[in-house]
């Protein structure tokens, strides 16, 4: 599986004030806290994309930064501190080949401007796995009406644990494990609007960036191919019908089954979480633990040709041709 991820080289986030003036950002071991950054005004951010596998991440062929085959570690989660006082998080990845870093970058977990200084104020070398997997988790905010195998629409913060939910592909299902989370509604973790009737649903839908909805074409708008469809929720963001929320914190609610499940939120389809090399740390032990016992995989090849990229997705009414074509 490839995803990509929108990050920085390292030397354009350089200490503009401190022990290590000058330098760009590095691994942990090289960090110094109270260093203040600053990105370079002529900053962008490139495409790093990665193979998941069951033991590593590594640069995915085609990737824009990096080279081909060589694995990526998560190194530290950094906390930076604004002028505001504001903190956010940014993440550091080192690609490697033959033990020796050939690559760092940073991937910021909320804006940085360019040309404002960031004090280095945290450094924690064992969250940076568990935070990349929560911005993966595929989550909905709190009030989220889910259908139930009666029928019955039920707020998802009142789901429990073998609750039976109502899938479009194995009927009623129980509930393994439902999480929680509050989080800022920032950058990678704003959630995301579809309006009312934007894709049909019957009520405003907010979910996370990543989660994505299901879509049954009568006809192939988009020349995807197929029929069946799952679509990122930030793909479809056209700041009308379909929008990303920032301020202000977000309730964000996962829903895990035995399998990897298309279920229906605000009367429209979804998924629930996929459990894969990277959002597998966000989940409680005990519950990774029964999952290995289960189902392998986590049924993540059952789905795997529902997924849509992003360029067919490029068109200003791509949400429109979608509602459309699900409508018939």
């Amino acid at each position: 599986m490839t995803e990509t991820l929108p990050v920085y080289r390292a030397e354009e986030f350089t200490v503009s004030h401190g022990v290590a003036e000058g330098d760009p950002v590095s691994f942990a071991d090289e960090l110094v806290i109270d260093d203040s950054y600053m990105l370079a005004r002529a900053a962008t951010r490139g495409e790093l994309k990665l193979d998941r596998t069951e033991a590593a991440f590594r640069v995915a062929p085609g990737s824009a930064l990096g080279g081909a085959g060589r694995t990526v570690h998560l190194d530290s989660c950094l906390t930076l501190m604004g002028s505001g006082g504001d903190t956010l998080e940014a993440l550091i990845l080192v690609e490697v080949e033959d033990g020796a870093a050939e690559g760092i970058y940073l991937l910021p977990l909320a804006p940085l401007s360019p040309e404002a200084e960031y004090r280095l104020v945290g450094i924690d070398r064992h969250a940076a796995t568990r935070r990349f997997a929560e911005v993966a988790c595929v989550a909905f905010a709190r009030g989220t009406l889910m259908t139930m195998a009666t029928g019955e629409q039920r707020p998802i913060e009142a789901l429990k644990p073998g609750d039976r939910l109502l899938t479009r592909d194995d009927g009623a299902r129980p509930l393994l494990w439902i999480g929680q989370r509050t989080l800022r509604a920032r950058g990678d973790f704003a959630p995301v609007l579809i309006r009312k009737g934007a894709l049909n649903n019957e009520n405003d839908l907010v979910l996370s960036p990543d989660n994505r909805v299901f879509v049954w074409q009568r006809q192939d708008a988009i020349g995807a191919g197929r029929s069946e469809l799952l679509v990122k929720a930030r793909h479809l963001v056209n700041g009308e019908t379909v929008v990303r929320v920032e301020g202000g914190f977000v309730d964000y609610f996962q829903l895990l089954f035995e399998q990897h499940q298309i279920i229906f939120a605000e009367g429209i389809a979804a998924e629930s979480l996929l459990v894969d090399t990277r959002t597998r740390e966000a989940l409680p032990e005990e519950v990774r633990e029964e999952l290995m016992q289960g189902a392998p995989g986590h049924g993540a090849r059952r789905h795997l040709g529902y997924a849509v990229a992003e360029t067919l997705l490029s068109s200003p009414d791509a949400v429109e041709l979608l509602r459309r074509a699900a409508a018939g």
